[in-house]
């Protein structure tokens, strides 16, 4: 077997392993031997770029930064759907379609309506050619790039397809990934995302296509567009997308009657929370498509679909009082204590409410009956007064720590309240020592967050480096500690020692440095000491560090008590040095700042910033003043070259790079 047909051949598996797992929900491999043959295949596209293809599984990671996105005319309009909300709305609807058609017999396909955002998907001769947001129905945004990162669109689909189409769909967060991705923020001290909709929408948008990889995003598929097609129905078009590859739920329904539409509806109405992502009502279309060419379109709408919304459920209970959490980085979350009331199949006790500016919005008030939603159907939240209580006054929104009593700030520009008291407010103290022990940071045995907040009560522990400090006899007199209990408590922070650097920075909590965040200035900084005397400048040319990012790190190491800390936990030997094996080739790049854009032949985006920083140069994320060269392949970001031409900084191809490092 040639080189080329090795190529082909993983290519051609690698697909149908990512369709069994991200499509059918049936893996057939394990994940080491998929991702063992996935290395394989970038090995062998590396050894021979004249083999690239844009399509390649290997190119799903992302990476591609797209500061502008270009907007594009959508061959076909995406038009928008009219609503209906009553069982009289659809007969009224029925009766025109019958009305236009004649006497005919109408069937009809029933459909879940996603909520998330919709995407149109452009396929030529089976290849993944463009994916166009849609905008207002007429021009969309091109987020091809981003798109080619979720795992269940094909980027080759399977034989028995149509040479030119366009394909329809939602681009929705399951419940399970939103729940993870908001666990994460909560972890560094940020505002959790508000619903999946939302955050799948927003997630189009994200300049770096390596960023929206990361997220667990699936594209659901409904409609198929182009000029004739093989098809004549809509139940015909799940069919065949299904063949093709495409991910299509198998809620869908071929219904004969009216009649049997409605008991569609009823039945998802009942059991839509069962379901892993969100879908806010049903979409009934005529299922010939011949019938639908012949109803057409109005200004707006196709006249032979219509969509039916489910009421979002919703219940009134009593306001009892308002309670403010403090959490680890010092923000103030207001939450709403209720009567207890079900919602959407669980007992709501307590909602959000966000922030001040939420309280006075709505004016709620102690005492007032409220209506409770759930939002994305999962965190409860007040949405309105249903009928004002006996409290005359607005609510005051708390001036002071309810913690440790300390006058509350507010940066300009921010939603929240904080309180200033970092090393003086329990919860904060607390949260800090919780976050260092977690799995993906100190990950230490034996110790969770209830130890925790026993230890720093009995006044054992004021801040994560006196955890070192601890000995048996001390903590196995807490309460529910056993003598083998604080023998594996002692033992797992005496291992947590051997952490590698960048978890050792994510466990201290600063702010904005998630793991990722972590990982990139270990490896760029090498040290702690390096990173410490970091001015903001040159943190921002750290790849994908932003000036919000690099201000907090500042601002941490500027702190003369996280020093004393810092400096306790080398002095117990925790690993605040990157021992990694050197690759450094040559030091030709020293001193050098290079920023990376575009598509390249010989390199992979990758491979380029690690040849640069394997001959002595560093990687910018953005071009500055500071910046000494731009290496720009196929279609670098317009902004970054007007931006390169203002600063009359060099603008190099990936050839005369190859050239500078060789000589």
């Amino acid at each position: 077997m040639t080189v080329l047909e090795t190529i082909q051949s993983l290519r051609t598996e690698l697909n149908q392993h990512n369709y069994n797992y991200y499509v059918l929900d049936k893996p057939t491999i394990s994940d080491f031997d998929f991702d063992a043959k996935l290395k394989q295949l970038q090995d062998l596209e590396n050894a021979h770029p004249q083999f690239f293809d844009e399509n390649s599984p290997t190119q799903r990671v992302g990476g591609t930064i797209t500061k502008n996105f270009n907007t594009v005319e959508h061959e076909f309009r995406m038009y928008s759907l009219d609503n209906s909300y009553s069982k009289e709305d659809l007969l009224d609807w029925q009766t025109r379609c019958q009305k236009i058609l004649g006497d005919v017999s109408l069937e009809f396909t029933c459909e879940l309506k996603y909520d998330g955002a919709s995407i149109s998907i452009s396929y030529e001769n089976g290849k993944l050619v463009r994916a166009v947001t849609r905008g207002d129905g007429f021009k969309g945004d091109d987020v091809t790039n981003n798109i080619k990162t979720i795992k269940s669109v094909p980027l080759q689909l399977n034989n028995g397809f149509p040479e030119k189409f366009d394909i329809r769909g939602e681009i929705i967060l399951p419940f399970s990934g939103f729940e993870k991705m908001n666990q994460e923020l909560i972890e560094i001290g940020e505002t959790p995302y508000s619903n999946p909709r939302n955050t799948a929408s927003g997630s189009l948008k994200l300049q770096d296509s390596a960023e929206v990889a990361k997220r667990p995003l699936e594209c659901l598929l409904y409609s198929m567009i182009g000029n004739n097609l093989p098809i004549d129905s809509q139940f015909e078009v799940l069919e065949l997308s299904r063949k093709l590859g495409f991910k299509v739920p198998n809620e869908s329904k071929l219904a004969k009657s009216i009649e049997e539409v409605f008991e569609f509806i009823e039945y998802w109405d009942k059991n839509r929370h069962n379901l892993p992502y969100e879908t806010d009502g049903v979409v009934v279309k005529v299922n010939n498509i011949h019938f639908q060419e012949e109803l057409g379109y109005t200004a707006k709408s196709p006249r032979w679909a219509m969509a039916y919304k489910f009421k979002a459920e919703q219940v009134s209970t009593i306001l009892q009082s308002i309670s403010y959490q403090v959490g680890r980085t010092g923000a103030i979350t207001p939450v709403a204590n209720l009567e207890p009331v079900q919602l959407a199949g669980t007992i709501v006790k307590r909602a959000s409410l966000h922030n001040a500016d939420q309280i006075a919005k709505l004016d709620i008030r102690i005492g007032d009956e409220v209506f409770v939603e759930k939002g994305g159907e999962i965190i409860p939240k007040i949405i309105g007064v249903a009928q004002r209580g006996s409290q005359e006054q607005p609510t005051a929104y708390i001036s002071h720590c309810p913690e440790c009593n300390s006058e509350l700030i507010r940066n300009e520009g921010e939603a929240n309240h904080y309180c200033p008291n970092y090393y003086g407010c329990p919860p904060q103290i607390i949260g800090r020592i919780q976050h260092f022990i977690t799995r993906k940071a100190m990950d230490i045995e034996g110790l969770g967050g209830e130890t925790v907040a026993l230890l720093f009560n009995a006044g054992l522990v004021q801040n994560y480096a006196d955890l070192y400090d601890l000995k048996k006899e001390q903590v196995v007199v807490l309460d529910r500690m056993a003598d083998k209990s604080a023998e594996n408590l002692i033992s797992g922070i005496e291992k947590s020692k051997e952490i590698t650097f960048d978890r050792v920075l994510y466990a201290l909590g600063i702010r904005y440095v998630g793991e990722t965040v972590a990982k990139k200035l270990a490896k760029h900084y090498k040290n702690i000491d390096n990173l410490a005397n970091a001015t903001i400048i040159d943190l921002i040319t750290v790849d994908e560090i932003g000036e919000r990012i690099a201000q907090s790190v500042v601002d941490f190491f500027q702190n003369l008590d996280n020093i004393t800390i810092i400096n306790k936990l080398k002095e117990v030997g925790l690993q605040f040095e990157l021992n990694e094996v050197s690759t450094s080739v040559s030091n030709k790049l020293e001193g050098k700042i290079f920023v990376v854009s575009g598509v390249f032949e010989i390199y992979s985006r990758d491979d380029l910033k690690k040849a640069i920083e394997d001959n002595g140069g560093k990687v910018g994320s953005s071009i500055s003043a500071k910046t000494n060269y731009v290496v720009a392949g196929a279609n670098m970001g317009p902004s970054k070259l007007e931006k390169a031409n203002q600063l009359k900084i060099e603008i190099i191809d990936e050839y005369q790079f190859q050239k500078m490092i060789n000589d």
